[in-house]
């Protein structure tokens, strides 16, 4: 069939995207029906006079939404989209705009203008998630009437599960470890608490100093002492931590959250080292975001380099599939796996068998690898397009935690502080988030005054247009 899409040479919106959101919304209408042929790649690029990437980007992404399917041979067809369903957020926007994020930050209230740019580190991008595969998979799990899906399961998690788990750990984070050794769970809260239940309640545990709010709720909820631990520009400071008696150390080697350092090896050994010196010591491993790094080779996981079974690592699909999935795990060294088995083999799994299952056959079909290098494409373009237009702030502020994750730190050089900083920003129409709300004792704060900027849940137009705001509201005040 032929096409006759109107691709706007002169519009700020990409070939590619105009195409695939033009086919897109013919299949949403019921114009472009299921079964119907679609042009192949190069026929199309040849009516359009376009380049033939142009229009295989545009097909594989529609592909990738399950809003196209290609048959060996005979062609590329319009899927069947039955029971589609528009994702609102709370606000009746027709789109989820992701921000939502086991990595939390203080909330921002509701009644925000509708032109407020947020750079939330929360967000995550899910305009690209891949409903169509989801939905898919979804079908296949219910088809039949798999009654097995209903039962009660595996307390540890699917099997079929925790070994796709365990291969991709294996090839993309150099993990060692068996299925028996790893643990599904609705998110990183609940699977916390299920560690205080393994590790018992006579421990010290030391945690990077700011870090992660919700787990300093979590373990201090379950009644463990939390010795805050002061970083250097390499991490968690080591000599610190032999000072603090503690005995188990929660770190974030890969991206540290919030401060964005990635530690290097140098540094994962000494900690190594002092969870190797006396027995009972152990790392808390939290690897929640090591899938987006911007520069150089991704740095193996902290447990691919133990020897002596003292790392516990822990893991989420939150941010490199959607939050809303809930579904994280934990890999225990084997002598915590024993005591699993005495002591809370008896808990239920918290994450249904259908869920598992999907994510499973996600994992194993190859679909979560491509999402993944979609999502690294997207979120680098995005990352560059922030650094590129924060150029005329370089003069009067420091950029840090720039080379992975999803956020970056903007650090004043003037001494304005913190608070003035997120005022000036939020009456020009757009939230930024400041440091020192990640810290355990805000007395402990003795950065420069900083702020966080998320950028994974905005467009390129709003992270331009967001940053020209702040440049008219910052430049003048650090210059005075």
């Amino acid at each position: 069939m032929e096409l006759l899409i109107p691709v706007d040479t002169g519009s700020k919106t990409p070939m590619y995207e105009q195409i695939y959101r033009f086919i897109r919304e013919k299949i949403k209408k019921g114009d472009l029906v299921a079964g119907e042929k679609l042009p192949s790649s190069r026929i199309l690029a040849e009516n359009l006079k376009i380049s033939r990437s142009t229009v295989q980007m545009a097909y594989d992404q529609l592909l990738a939404e399950g809003y196209m399917e290609t048959i060996p041979c005979k062609g590329c067809f319009v899927a069947g989209i039955e029971g589609l369903v528009s994702i609102a957020d709370p606000k009746g926007n027709p789109e989820g705009n992701g921000k939502f994020s086991d990595r939390e930050s203080p909330r921002e209230p509701q009644d925000l203008p509708p032109d407020f740019i947020d750079f939330s580190p929360r967000g995550i991008d899910l305009e690209h998630f891949p409903f169509g595969v989801w939905r898919k998979l979804n079908r296949d799990t219910l088809i039949d009437d798999n009654r097995e899906m209903f039962g009660a399961g595996d307390p540890k998690g699917e099997l079929a599960l925790r070994r796709a788990i365990r291969s991709y750990l294996h090839s993309a984070r150099g993990v060692n470890c068996r299925e028996d050794q790893i643990i599904i769970g609705a998110g990183s809260e609940y699977l916390l608490m299920l560690l205080a239940r393994i590790l018992g309640p006579d421990h010290r545990i030391a945690m990077e100093n700011p870090t992660y709010k919700q787990a300093y709720r979590v373990l201090t909820g379950e009644g463990y002492p939390v010795c805050p631990i002061d970083m250097d520009r390499f991490g968690m400071r080591t000599d610190h931590l032999r000072e603090s008696q503690a005995d188990i150390a929660y770190v974030m080697p890969s991206h540290q959250f919030p401060m964005g350092i990635v530690m290097p090896v140098k540094r994962r050994q000494e900690l190594l080292d002092w969870a190797c010196q006396e027995k009972g010591r152990f790392l808390i491993e939290d690897d929640y975001d090591s899938e987006f790094r911007y520069k150089g080779m991704p740095v193996p996981a902290l447990q691919g380099m133990d020897q002596e079974n003292r790392v516990i690592y822990m893991g989420t699909f939150s941010k490199s599939i959607a939050p809303a999935i809930r579904i994280g795990f934990l890999v225990l060294p084997e002598e915590l796996a024993e005591v699993y088995e005495r002591k809370a083999a008896f808990y239920a799994s918290t994450v249904s068998r259908i869920d598992q299952n999907v994510l499973y056959q996600f994992l194993a079909g190859g679909h979560y690898e491509r999402h993944l290098n979609r999502m690294r494409a997207l979120y680098k373009g995005k990352h560059d397009s922030l650094l590129a237009a924060l150029k005329p702030l370089e003069a009067h502020y420091r950029i840090q935690g720039e080379n992975a994750g999803l956020h970056i730190l903007l650090s004043g050089k003037k001494g304005t502080p913190e608070e003035k900083l997120v005022a000036l920003a939020r009456r020009a129409g757009v939230g930024v988030h400041g440091l020192s709300s990640y810290f355990i004792h805000k007395e402990h704060n003795h950065y420069p005054p900083t702020v966080i900027l998320g950028y994974a849940n905005l467009t390129p137009e709003k992270i331009k247009e967001g940053t020209k705001r702040l440049i008219q509201v910052w430049k003048d005040v650090e210059k005075c």
